[in-house]
């Protein structure tokens, strides 16, 4: 039986901008062109493991056209558990404007809408709880009463305070972060990489184009991108730690966890927008002993 996983974070729009180039101050780009796609961390993260089969519950603040968008519909149509969503009557929901040149390189415009009233709610406890990008008032709050803890503070990470960031870390079994984040943490906490490798069970540190590093304990794996045509990174972060998080639920091991992450998102560069082209189990299964050999049974 799997293990609900519940969700922390935003829930957005995404505007996907396809520029020549990243315009710098005083500066305009052409735009070559743009789309509207269902976004924000949470959501994809919560989609992708109900794709996966997992199950997956949201708890994010929406807007008064969350349900008028459309994405209340196509959350329900994923079998997302929706019961612990917060309506807020006066704000919108959150949108990103994501700008990607020729080399995928981005900028990110985040309106928090709905999000920014994140820090006045009260949480309840989760039992399996992964926070993804939100308000570091309402992480902590949540962090310290419930059962597990996965922790991915990703672009949000400048809006922590140092004691809300302290008060997370020390709840968490698994952390999350890109090379420029993992050196933020440390400098923000006085910890040193080993000081909270020694303190985290479990950290998981992506390197974009070059797969993602596992550490726990005193052991290191790397793991390798399954490579395929990209079209757009967007959401490619989400889909992996999906991924990882339903197979470490489901008893695989810490590489093949990291492995299952890597595949799931190479389906999500595959296609425009965070949640268009993510798979189900079979097809992640299919593609990984295509990468990695035949997928150990689950333990």
């Amino acid at each position: 039986m799997d293990r609900i996983i519940s969700v922390v974070g935003h829930t957005a729009l995404d505007y996907i901008v396809d520029v020549e180039n990243i315009a710098g101050k005083n500066e305009s780009s052409p735009v070559i062109d743009y789309e509207e796609y269902p976004g924000g961390g949470a959501a994809n993260i919560a989609v992708a493991i109900a794709k996966l089969g997992g199950k997956s519950q949201l708890i994010s603040p929406v807007g008064t056209d969350f349900s008028s968008s459309g994405y209340e519909k196509l959350l329900k149509d994923e079998c997302v558990d929706l019961s612990r969503l917060y309506i807020i009557k006066d704000r919108k929901i959150s949108k990103a404007f994501i700008f990607t040149d020729r080399e995928d390189n981005q900028t990110t415009y985040f309106y928090w809408g709905a999000s920014s009233k994140f820090k006045e709610l009260e949480p309840e406890p989760a039992d399996f709880v992964h926070l993804a990008t939100a308000d570091s008032v309402y992480n902590a709050k949540i962090a310290q009463i419930s059962g597990f803890v996965s922790f991915d503070p990703g672009q949000d990470l400048v809006t922590y305070s140092k004691e809300n960031l302290e008060t997370i870390l020390a709840h968490t079994d698994i952390l999350f972060a890109n090379r420029h984040e993992i050196r933020r943490v440390s400098e923000m906490t006085g910890k040193s990489f080993s000081e909270l490798r020694a303190m985290i069970d479990v950290i998981v540190v992506t390197y974009d184009s070059k797969g993602s590093r596992i550490y726990k304990g005193n052991e290191e794996w790397e793991i390798p991108v399954v490579f395929v045509k990209a079209v757009d990174p967007t959401g490619a972060g989400d889909a992996y730690r999906a991924g990882f998080l339903l197979a470490y639920t489901r008893g695989y091991s810490i590489t093949t966890c990291g492995k299952i992450g890597s595949t799931v998102a190479s389906f999500a560069v595959q296609s425009r927008g965070g949640q268009t082209s993510l798979p189900t189990w079979e097809e992640m299964k299919s593609r990984y002993e295509a990468n990695f050999g035949k997928l150990e049974a689950e333990s």
